[in-house]
This record gives structure tokens, C-alpha cells and sequence, in this order.
């Protein structure tokens, strides 16, 4: 057992969300969260869930370590180091699950500092000891790779760039051969291609322009998807889609039937939705409009439904010291907040804010899944302040 500490924290904070069980939607004062601490110890800026023990409960894997449920035990998966949240950075920026051998474990994909190389880590099928390491790409880049399924196979691939090779690329996830590195297939290359350096900031993929193909979108414009997403030399179109930001999301905010971006600032105030729309030539242009402005740092962004009323909302929240004690941020000192913001669609669409917790905030990822089978959507979170559950209650 390691020697982690962990504090266990059952007390309910002010909760948000609503029920996902259809027709018994809840008005959002009516319900609670339950707050658990595992950990307050910086040891990651993300966080990721998936059965370990093969138990039937939802466990928490975030850097060094996975915490079994129901207690939140903590084990060692790699040898631990530590950290310090004034002067430096984990070796942990976000953490994803999927069984990659297809052995039936569930294992852990580990993203390191920007640039550095990327792995994941096989599970031992509850056998002791640290978990073997095996290669994905030597060098990923962009602040928020995005684990995502890009060739429609069902399984989730690594799409994300190569600043050392100045590539945007998709990292597939693998059939067989598991102890070598992905096969990497790449959308734009080349001195000058936007987006390849190792701090890119913001990333994301969906149908920009309802050709039915999947897109790649940064905050500087979009790569126009292909029929074939393993071709290369994808079409670059320009597009002003705000500030640099964190993970992007590509929908329909309006209902006007074009696809609008979502994004939040990474390391400044604002949360947004850049709207669509045509020129006389039915080129897409755009116009940015604000969400919110009170949260600073919202490095980490989920689009999730998260009262069960059909209609995805975003969590997100304040990440703690993004740059250390080295750069005075905007916000740097306030609360770290973690927030929903409840999505109610139209011509004029708007977002409700909804505070779930003041003394957690995000990471460089939001995960929501179901943890306890209850068929509400959970909160998991790791960062500079350590790790967190928030379940959702009746």
C-alpha cells in the first residue's frame, strides 16, 4: 500500500446537477455533491477513471498512482516523486483510460510536459507492483491533446501535435504490436504550420462546416477533415476563434444549423462561444460571444449533459498556480473554483452558473463520468492542490 497521504472528506458540498434518469429532471438548488479528498498532495493536472481491479467499481488513476473505490485506497502504479506546485511541474499534465492490449484491464495513458514523450502504462491484473511502462510517440505537444476516436474504429486515439517534427498529427491506437509506438498518420507539416509548437494552446475536432467529416480545430482556424482521416496535407483554413484556450468544442449553440466553437482561456479570464455564420460567398465567418468573464485560468473544459435534460453543459474552474510562482497570472491568488454552467439553447442561448466547489478548480482536464452507477454525471479532478471526486447525490 503506499504511503500517500489521503484525507477522506464525506461532507456534502452546495450541489448543481440534476438527475440523468429521464423525466425526473430537478431543479438545481435541490441537489448536493458529495466531496472527496483523495489526496492533497500535488501529483498530477489531470485525472482519469476506469475499473482497475476489475470490481465493478470505478476507480481514480491520476500520476504516480490509482485510488480504489469505495475508500479511495491509494496505490502505487509508477514510482512516485514529488512536486512542488511554486517551482515546477508534475510528469503528469492528463491522464486517459483505455484497455490498449484488449487483455481485458483496463491501463493508464500518461501525458507528460509538453514536447515530452507520451506512454501508457499496463495494468498487472491485480498483481503487485509497478505497472510496465510501454511507448505511444516520443514527443507530444499542444496543452490539451485530446483522446478521441479519429478514424470512427471505436477505439479512442491520441490527436495532438509534434513540435519536434513541426507536425499536426493523430496517434492510433494499436491493434497488436503494444510494446512499440503508435502508428502516427499526419494532417499538416512543415515549417510554418500552425499550431506544432509544444505550448500550443487549445484543440479540438468535430464537423465544422456539416460536410459530415470530422475537423480539426485551434483557435487560429480549422483543418478541413478528409474521407480518409489517415491522408495527409489537409486543407488549413484560417479562422479568429478567440484567445488561446483550452479543450475546444464544435456545436450547434444557436440552433441556426451551423456548427458554432466553444473554447475557454487558458490562462486568462473568459469562457465563450464564437458563433458562425456565412459571407456573401458562403465562406464561414465568426463573431465571439462572451459565456463568462469571472473565472480565470480555465485550463480544463468539459461539454457534457450534466441535469439530463439532453443539452450539454460545461464544467470548468480555476487551475491553481497554472505558471508556478514564476508569472503573476491573472487571478493567480483567487479562489480555485470548480463550476457547471447549466446550457439552455436558443436564438439567445445562455449559460447559468452553478458553483459546485471553492477550494479544488481544474487541472489541464475535466472528467465526468458516472463513478457509482447512480446514472448521474461525477466530477473526478487532479491538480496543484491535490485530488478530487464530487458525486453527484439524490
Amino acid at each position: 500500500m503506499s504511503k500517500l497521504g489521503v484525507i477522506l472528506c464525506g461532507g456534502l458540498a452546495l450541489g448543481v446537477l440534476v438527475s440523468n434518469v429521464p423525466n425526473k429532471e430537478k431543479k438545481a438548488a435541490d441537489l448536493k455533491f458529495k466531496r472527496s479528498v483523495l489526496t492533497q498532495d500535488f501529483i498530477a493536472e489531470g485525472a482519469t477513471v476506469g475499473d482497475v481491479n476489475k470490481d465493478g467499481k470505478k476507480d481514480v488513476m491520476a500520476g504516480a498512482y490509482w485510488f480504489e473505490a469505495p475508500n479511495w485506497t491509494p496505490h502505487e502504479l509508477a514510482q512516485p516523486q514529488k512536486f512542488s506546485y511554486m517551482t515546477g511541474y508534475s510528469n503528469s499534465f492528463l491522464s486517459f483510460a483505455l484497455d490498449v492490449n484488449k487483455d481485458g484491464w483496463v491501463d493508464l495513458i500518461r501525458i507528460d510536459f509538453p514536447g515530452k514523450a507520451a506512454v501508457w502504462h499496463e495494468n498487472p491484473k491485480n498483481q503487485p507492483g509497478i505497472w510496465k511502462v510501454h511507448p505511444i510517440h516520443s514527443s507530444v505537444g499542444n496543452e490539451s491533446p485530446l483522446f478521441v476516436d479519429v478514424d470512427g474504429d471505436g477505439r479512442q486515439d491520441l490527436l495532438c501535435n509534434d513540435p519536434t517534427a513541426k507536425e499536426i498529427i493523430w496517434l492510433k491506437s494499436p491493434a497488436k504490436n503494444f510494446d512499440e509506438e503508435w502508428e502516427k498518420f499526419v494532417i499538416s507539416k512543415g515549417e510554418g504550420t500552425m499550431g506544432t509548437h509544444q505550448y500550443t494552446h487549445g484543440l479540438g475536432l468535430g464537423d465544422i462546416n456539416g460536410d459530415k467529416k470530422l475537423d480539426v480545430i485551434i483557435h487560429t482556424g480549422w483543418w478541413e477533415g478528409q474521407t480518409d482521416p489517415k491522408r495527409s496535407n489537409w486543407t488549413f483554413h484560417p479562422a479568429k476563434l478567440g484567445e488561446e484556450c483550452s479543450q475546444m468544442y464544435i456545436y450547434d449553440v444557436n440552433g441556426d444549423g451551423l456548427n458554432d466553437v466553444i473554447s475557454s482561456s487558458a490562462h486568462k479570464y473568459g469562457i465563450w462561444w464564437h458563433e458562425q455564420g456565412k459571407d456573401g460567398q458562403g465562406n464561414p465567418t465568426w463573431t465571439t460571444h462572451e459565456i463568462d468573464k469571472s473565472i480565470s485560468q480555465t485550463h480544463g473544459l468539459a461539454f457534457v449533459d450534466m441535469n439530463g435534460d439532453k443539452k450539454p453543459d460545461l464544467v470548468t474552474g480555476k487551475r491553481y498556480y497554472a505558471h508556478n510562482n514564476t508569472d503573476n497570472d491573472p487571478g493567480r491568488d483567487e479562489p480555485s473554483v470548480l463550476y457547471w454552467f447549466e446550457f439552455k439553447p436558443g436564438k439567445n442561448p445562455s449559460w447559468t452558473p452553478h458553483e459546485i466547489d471553492n477550494n479544488s478548480g481544474v487541472g489541464l482536464q475535466v472528467t465526468v463520468e458516472d463513478m457509482n452507477g447512480d446514472k448521474k454525471p461525477d466530477v473526478t479532478i487532479g491538480n496543484k492542490k491535490g485530488v478530487y471526486v464530487f458525486e453527484q447525490q439524490k
